[in-house]
């Protein structure tokens, strides 16, 4: 008998299989379709302080082997998911939840996560530090150390009682310098990969297909990417790693978490198909026993331990 149950600061996954912010809204559409219950948990949809209606269509431009979005973070805003969407939640999920964090500034990213750390259904907060600070120049914060640190610092300050993780961009020099500088700020774990920076143009109109000309690359063709930064990061830091980009496998998993992560978010394979993770969970075990594999603990970071 295999063990599948993995440990993310302190809290127990039956499964390290967590479907990916912004693949997955808030779970109610997903659990039409099979209990979600299966899940170690999910990241819910990247939620702001204040409602966002997202970027101009069109917004999503296919590509071999994967997608580009430029949703621009549409959302409902931090207390509609308070007041609606988790109440709704705890009657399909009964397990807690991973609440992903975006913000324009620093004080944005403090008052929702202070928000979410007295939510009893939350298990650990993710703070998206992919977007624009918008005092900076409209600089991401995750493109530079320093700032990276400084909303890990922020939002350590006012978080006392979930585990916040940062999730990562790969559209960096360095992501090993990132990571190091928000561990040292104190987080308590770290999401990478975020999406890679791609564009397409059109041969009928000769512009860029989507409005915001560039967008967010994922799918399968990433793997390699973001399995290459997870095996990197996981050598350089002592505090637990999410591995995501391009997941799409069982074979996948297994490999992210020999490259050092505990956990393993699934994205955009979630919306060509939408039953991936419960296919995942369910051919977990004869993959590892095909491997030789008896508990996933054990594999943790096997490939350069």
């Amino acid at each position: 008998m295999v063990n599948t149950k993995v440990t993310l600061s302190g809290w127990e996954l039956d499964n390290p299989i967590i479907p990916a912010s912004g693949t997955f809204g808030y779970g109610a559409e997903f659990a039409e379709l099979y209990d979600i219950n299966c899940l170690g948990s999910f990241s819910f949809k990247g939620t702001t302080l204040e409602p966002r209606f997202g970027n101009p269509t069109p917004r999503i431009a296919e590509c071999a082997s994967g997608m580009l979005n430029a949703v621009g973070l549409q959302n409902p805003g931090v207390e509609h998911v308070l007041h609606h969407e988790l109440p709704h939640l705890k009657a399909i999920f009964h397990k807690k939840v991973i609440a992903n964090i975006s913000g324009f500034s620093i004080e944005e990213y403090v008052e929702c996560c202070r928000l979410m750390d007295e939510q009893e259904q939350i298990g650990l907060i993710e703070v998206n530090v992919s977007c624009p600070n918008v005092h900076g120049g409209g600089m991401a914060f995750g493109v530079c150390p320093e700032n990276a640190a400084a909303v890990t610092k922020a939002v350590k300050a006012v978080v006392k009682q979930k585990p916040v993780y940062i999730k990562l961009s790969p559209n960096v020099t360095d992501i090993v310098a990132v990571a190091r500088a928000c561990e040292d700020a104190g987080a308590d774990g770290l999401s990478l990969i975020n999406t890679l920076l791609g564009m397409r143009i059109s041969l009928k109109t000769k512009k860029p297909i989507l409005a915001n000309q560039m967008g967010g690359f994922s799918g399968p063709a990433i793997f390699p990417v973001a399995l290459r930064m997870v095996y990197q990061v996981a050598q350089a830091v002592h505090i637990p790693l999410i591995g995501m980009g391009g997941v799409s496998t069982a074979e996948d998993v297994l490999e992210m978490m020999l490259a050092g992560a505990t956990a393993v978010q699934i994205g955009a394979q979630n919306l060509v198909d939408p039953y991936v993770c419960p296919t995942i969970i369910n051919q977990l075990p004869s993959v590892m026993a095909k491997y030789g594999i008896d508990s996933l603990t054990n594999i943790i970071g096997g490939a350069w331990k």
